[in-house]
C-alpha cells in the first residue's frame, strides 16, 4: 500500500476510536452510521480535496461540505476537533447539556455548515449554494454526503433535477452506500439499484467506488474541480455500516446505539493501535 494511504488508514482508525469513546461516554450516538463514511471524510479533510481554513471557518472562499446524513455527526465532530476547529477535549461533552454537540449536527459548531434533523434536505441546500456560486462567479465547490436511505426522500430527486438543469458542475454528491436503514437492508425495503442509472436519468455524471479504499476514493476525486462536463457529479461509495468493528458490521440492530460494557471494550480492542 502507498505510504500516504497507510497514514490515512491510521488516521481513520484513530478517528473511529474518538467516535467510539465519545459515544460510549455519552451512552448514545450513531456509531455505525459514522463508521461507514470515515474513509470518505478522511480523504476530503486530510487529503487536500476540501479547501478550508481552521482559523477562519467562515472564510468566504472555502469549499462547502454538507453532511446530509446527520446521523454521522459524531465523525464530523471528531474530525473538526482533530483538525483544531475547536479543542479536542470538547468532545468529552458530546450530548451533554453544557456541551455544544447534539446527536445530530448543529451549525453553531465551528466548521459545520448546516443543522440536520429530517433527512433529505442536504442536497437541496448544497444545490442552492452551488447555484449561488455559479451566479456570483465564485470558485468554491460544494460537497454533499448523503446516506443511501435518504434516496427514499423525494426532495433528493427534486434537488437533483434542479442541479442538472442549472448545470451545477461545482456540486459533488457522495452517496454512503452501506445498504442499511434503521430496520432492514435497503433492497428489502424498496430496491434502490441500479442507482447509477437513476442518477444518470436525472442528468448527473456517476462514478461507483469502494468507499473504504483510499486509492479508489482519491481516484474518484482526481481533477474533480477541473471537469469538462457541465453535469453535477455523484460518487456512489459502497461501504459497510459499522466498518472497523466486526460484530457491528452489517448489523441492523446497532443503528443509533453506542456499545457498552463488554461490547465497548471489545470494540476498543478491535480499533487499537497495535493491529
Amino acid at each position: 500500500m502507498n505510504s500516504k494511504y497507510k497514514e490515512f488508514e491510521k488516521k481513520a482508525k484513530y478517528l473511529r476510536r474518538l467516535v467510539l469513546n465519545m459515544c460510549v461516554k455519552a451512552g448514545t450516538g450513531h456509531v455505525t452510521s459514522s463508521f461507514s463514511c470515515v474513509e470518505i471524510l478522511v480523504a476530503l479533510y486530510y487529503g487536500g480535496i476540501l479547501k478550508y481554513k481552521v482559523d477562519n471557518p467562515k472564510w468566504e472562499d472555502r469549499d462547502r461540505f454538507i453532511l446530509s446524513k446527520g446521523q454521522a455527526s459524531p465523525i464530523l465532530y471528531a474530525i473538526l476537533g482533530d483538525l483544531g476547529f475547536f479543542s479536542l477535549s470538547a468532545l468529552d461533552k458530546f450530548c451533554c447539556a453544557d456541551g455544544m454537540f447534539g446527536v445530530h449536527l448543529q451549525n453553531d459548531v465551528p466548521g459545520v455548515e448546516i443543522t440536520t434533523g429530517s433527512l433529505g434536505h442536504g442536497l437541496g441546500i448544497g444545490a442552492g449554494m452551488a447555484y449561488i456560486a455559479k451566479k456570483e462567479n465564485k470558485n468554491w465547490f460544494v460537497f454533499v454526503l448523503l446516506g443511501d436511505g435518504e434516496l427514499y426522500e423525494g426532495s433528493v430527486w427534486e434537488s437533483s433535477l434542479f442541479a442538472s438543469h442549472h448545470k451545477l458542475n461545482n456540486l459533488i454528491a457522495i452517496v454512503d452506500r452501506n445498504w442499511l436503514c434503521v430496520t432492514d437492508f435497503t433492497e428489502n425495503i424498496v430496491k434502490l439499484e441500479p442507482i447509477e442509472k437513476k442518477w444518470e436519468s436525472y442528468g448527473w455524471e456517476t462514478k461507483r467506488i469502494d468507499g473504504h479504499n483510499f486509492k479508489e476514493i482519491f481516484d474518484s476525486f482526481k481533477n474533480v474541480k477541473n471537469r469538462k462536463s457541465e453535469k453535477p457529479l455523484v460518487i456512489i461509495a459502497n461501504t459497510i455500516k459499522g466498518k472497523g468493528v466486526s460484530f457491528m458490521e452489517n448489523q441492523i440492530l446497532w443503528h443509533g446505539i453506542a456499545p457498552k460494557g463488554k461490547d465497548a471494550e471489545l470494540a476498543r480492542k478491535e480499533l487499537c493501535d497495535e493491529k
